[in-house]
């Protein structure tokens, strides 16, 4: 038992030092902007880039290396992070940034969905789905510090520094896993067969569509969230990066509540209840957006202090907990329509959620040169709407027998 207990802490940490690496630069994009002398919206295409590359990384990692040996496997990526990171910290401008960073973000499509893989070869059947939720907290933990620590480091020591803590994280993280996970280990290979089934069930097809709309809807906001926070607070660094700890910590705990209670709810209504608490969260940012608007014409319509906090905490507590619980929920249901075929489902719906990381953070950028950072909110209640909808027409159910549904319909 220690062995397996072990290797989770190990790719807990491994989750976190890349979640870490993800997340770091949305904290980071008014200093990396400033000193690089581009716009906001230009430093945030390098979260949409990160984004489209891991999108299209996931379902070529999944196809491709499940001969290569796990510990090798992931050792490599985390290596490779570690280097990456430390080489993005020395680099002389924008443009040699933007390419380090397409290439630095490969090992993420690889670690991730591989340390899941991983992990249910060295735990016995009845732990894996524990051990597997286990080691996703690194995501969590890093929901909560990644982008806090981004913004804190940034203002404080420079943005370079930020890039350096990541590759730190990624190289410890490197060192765990080649002492605790053993050699010799491979995964089956995903067939053809398994990649059409899924691309032929409209059901299937149609809950990775929430999902894209979805990350879309929220990254139009969050990609952009350390900056918006700024103008919205008008308050320093230590401010912004404690709201972010906030909204990542709302983040935890709504993902433990959706993975205690998704059970008893089913995953239509656990989506159903994570999207709902977004788009609550969204109301109460777009209803800060009007009380800035109005005081940027007229001084006097400023909105207290007494309004504008609760509004703010209002939005990190309600987006903060159907933020990450959405994905959970998400997975839950592939898994029930067809749980012959959650590895292929799961690995094309992590594809599905970085696709819409980078629609929705190319959308805020636009939206922020034609109209301001006021308009993100408004950006992302569409498509949110535009989810709900797409959502409550599919009725997935909670059990297996969706599988036949899936038969019929390639």
């Amino acid at each position: 038992m220690n062995e397996p207990r072990a290797a989770v802490r190990a790719l807990l940490f491994g989750n976190f030092a890349i979640g870490t690496g993800m997340m770091i630069v949305a904290g980071m994009l008014d200093e990396l902007a400033r000193d690089l002398d581009v716009s906001v919206p230009t430093a945030g295409q390098l979260i949409t880039l990160a984004a489209f590359v891991t999108c299209v990384g996931a379902p070529l990692a999944a196809a491709f290396t499940s001969r290569v040996d796990r510990r090798a496997l992931l050792l490599a990526a985390l290596v490779f992070y570690a280097v990456g990171h430390t080489t993005c910290a020395l680099v002389p401008g924008y443009g040699w940034l933007a390419a380090l960073r397409a290439i630095t973000v490969i090992p993420a499509a690889v670690f991730t969905p591989q340390a899941a893989a991983t992990i249910a070869l060295l735990v016995p059947p009845a732990q894996r789905s524990a051990a597997v939720a286990a080691i996703f907290v690194g995501w969590s933990l890093a929901s909560v510090l990644g982008m806090p620590m981004g913004k804190l480091i940034a203002a404080y020591a420079g943005w370079r520094w930020g890039f350096l803590a990541a590759g730190v994280l990624a190289s410890v993280a490197a060192a765990w896993v080649a002492r605790t996970i053993p050699g010799g280990l491979t995964v089956p290979a995903l067939s053809a067969a398994a990649w059409r089934a899924v691309a032929g069930s409209r059901l299937l097809v149609g809950v990775l569509a929430v999902t894209l709309l979805s990350a879309a809807g929220q990254f139009t906001v969050i990609a952009y969230v350390a900056p918006a926070l700024g103008v919205a607070t008008r308050s320093p660094a230590s401010t912004v990066s404690a709201l972010l700890a906030l909204f990542g910590l709302f983040g935890v705990i709504g993902n433990t509540l959706m993975a205690r209670s998704i059970g008893r709810l089913g995953p239509d209504r656990a989506v159903s209840t994570s999207l709902a608490a977004i788009m609550a969260g969204t109301g109460f940012a777009m209803l800060l957006a009007l009380a800035l608007a109005a005081a940027a014409f007229a001084p006097s319509a400023a909105p207290p202090e007494w309004l504008r906090w609760p509004l703010l905490l209002a939005a990190c507590l309600s987006w903060g907990l159907g933020c990450f619980a959405m994905n959970s929920a998400q997975q839950a249901r592939l898994a029930a329509i067809a749980p012959t075929l959650a590895s292929a489902s799961i690995a094309l719906n992590t594809s599905a959620m970085y696709a819409g990381q980078a629609s929705g953070a190319a959308l805020g950028g636009a939206l922020i040169g034609a109209i301001g950072i006021g308009a993100l909110p408004f950006g992302a209640a569409a498509l949110l709407v535009a989810t709900w909808v797409l959502s409550s027409r599919l009725h997935v159910g909670a059990g297996p027998l969706h599988h036949e549904q899936v038969r019929e319909e390639r």
